[in-house]
């Protein structure tokens, strides 16, 4: 066949095919996932050019054209930031914990730096100015307001979320930082080996090796699955229950407590008990640390790595359905996969990650400040609480003023905030806000969940005026299907003076479907 490619040559073409860089990863993840067919042996894989061209024909320059017809010709392609690898748009510290609800930071950078364009007629932000995101989140605000030379303030009501931005916006030792990473580790390591858990994983992993590459060889299982050669649901359902008889004789053997006693409490019934012993053994070592902001950036990679090792599904991590406790089949590899029985490795992944983006944040940071308080944005009053972490930051508010607001406000009836992190607000005991969240999923998006909605918007708008000067700007992110947002500008005393509206095309959820949002920028009436 003269159509075959190198995965390498294959990437070059592809690249120019589409017109954007595709790599040889690219490539090697279509083959792994049975989107192409791979010719040759490991050591000289060969793809198909023609298999290629229908694989992207399926939808190459078919969205933005599809896009508009659904979502309307006033569709801002250019804020899609489509020419963006996921890696650009969690760079740094960005990726620092994973937060539902959060925006790019490419669209924070649009809107705060000084450059115009066709669609930004004008800058509105400068080097030394002070913006304010009063729905803080993650920080992805004050992060690249910081890149930016800009001073910052966030609040939120939610306690983990001021501690996960307050950890990406301070400076850390990076020596203590790394001591503690390696004690806490080496001590995980010596408990680990002291019981049968590890003997048991490794014996547990041969096992499923031996029986994944017998009845789920890849790519090979996927194919015939989409060809219809094989009944999916009916085969996997016979050979998951195959191998937990393995799995069951192998708990037997090393005498393994899966199930905690307990399913009271969120760390009782999403973990299981190896893993929840373990996760006991270092948050006693976290609290060993004398360096404050060292265990504060500890409690993240804690965090982090807790919710990794949640015994659910692998299909099923951003959105948990029924705690999982035994190997199962699993859709996103296709294969038997199983629940995870030590955080080891997560701890040791996360504690490296986190390491290396703090030290490439420190490459861009600038000396400007970014703090996060912890409060109800509709009467937290910044003064005094800025005076309380930082009296020299709280001086330069008051003598300048606040430039505006760049924020995304929570979307009604769409995410439990303070539910998202549950683990981390069992294990760290930090106290929940649930009843202050504005526009909370448990609250629904009937006609009284607007109506409250848009009262406590625009309560945080007119408490933020408080702060800003004469001549301010706000940019608030909303998909506005429920056209709130001109009866919040007029609640606040406020004109909406241009929309811009952009595609969202990476989202984490598994609907892929057209979707938009509205930056609305507000100003004085």
């Amino acid at each position: 066949m003269t159509d075959l490619l190198s995965i390498k040559d294959a990437s070059i073409w592809a690249s120019d095919y589409l017109n954007k860089n595709v790599t040889s990863s690219n490539i090697s993840y279509l083959i792994q996932y049975g989107r192409i067919k791979k010719y040759g042996d490991n050591g000289n894989i060969r793809v198909c050019r023609h298999e290629l061209i229908e694989y992207y024909m399926s939808f190459k320059g078919s969205r933005e054209i599809d896009w508009r017809e659904k979502l309307g010709d006033d569709l801002n392609w250019t804020l899609s930031f489509d020419n963006l690898k996921e890696k650009d748009t969690t760079k740094h510290v960005h990726r620092l914990h994973p937060y539902k609800g959060k925006f790019i930071p490419q669209l924070v950078e649009y809107f705060l730096d000084e450059h115009i364009d066709d669609f930004k007629k004008q800058s509105y932000f400068g080097k030394g100015d002070i913006v304010y995101d009063p729905f803080c989140g993650s920080g992805t605000t004050l992060i690249q307001a910081n890149e930016l030379g800009i001073h910052a303030i966030g609040t939120d009501i939610s306690a983990f979320n001021s501690l996960i931005t307050n950890v990406k916006t301070s400076k850390c030792d990076f020596f203590d930082l790394h001591n503690e990473i390696k004690r806490i580790t080496s001590a995980l390591k010596q408990y680990i080996y002291q019981s049968n858990n590890l003997q048991f994983e490794n014996e547990l992993l041969e096992k499923l090796k031996v029986f994944n590459n017998k009845y789920f060889p890849s790519p090979e299982f996927k194919i015939k699955v989409r060809k219809g050669e094989i009944d999916e649901k009916k085969y996997c359902l016979q050979k998951e229950k195959q191998f937990l008889q393995i799995f069951n004789q192998l708990v037997d053997k090393y005498e393994i407590q899966i199930k905690q006693a307990s399913s009271q409490r969120f760390l009782e019934k999403w973990f299981l008990q190896p893993i929840k012993n373990e996760i006991d053994f270092v948050y006693k070592r976290l609290n060993e640390v004398e360096n404050p902001q060292t265990k504060k950036v500890l409690t993240i990679i804690l965090s982090r790595t807790v919710r990794s090792c949640r015994a659910t599904t692998h299909a099923d991590l951003a959105t948990l359905k029924e705690p999982v406790t035994t190997t199962y089949y699993c859709r996103k590899h296709g294969k038997i996969c199983k629940p995870i029985f030590s955080i080891l490795s997560w701890w040791e992944r996360y504690s490296k990650d986190t390491l290396v983006r703090l030290s490439e944040f420190n490459k861009y940071r600038t000396n400007t400040y970014q703090i996060c308080l912890l409060g109800d944005a509709r009467q937290i009053n910044l003064f005094s609480e800025l005076d309380k972490v930082n009296k020299d930051f709280g001086k330069i508010v008051r003598k300048k003023g606040i430039k505006g607001i760049f924020s995304s406000p929570p979307y009604v009836g769409l995410i439990n905030y303070h539910e998202q992190h549950a683990y981390s607000y069992d294990l760290f005991g930090f106290k929940r806000n649930d009843q202050l969240e504005i526009g909370p999923l448990f609250k629904g998006q009937g006609l009284q969940a607007r109506k409250s909605y848009i009262n406590a918007i625009a309560d945080v708008l007119n408490n933020g005026k408080n702060y800003l000067i004469e001549d301010y700007n706000i940019f608030l992110v909303a998909n506005d299907k429920y056209n709130m947002y001109p009866q919040i500008a007029d609640l606040a005393n406020m004109k909406i003076v241009n929309q811009f509206k952009r595609p969202v095309l990476n989202r984490t959820e598994k609907d892929k479907g057209a979707y938009s949002e509205i930056i609305f920028h507000l100003k004085s009436k």
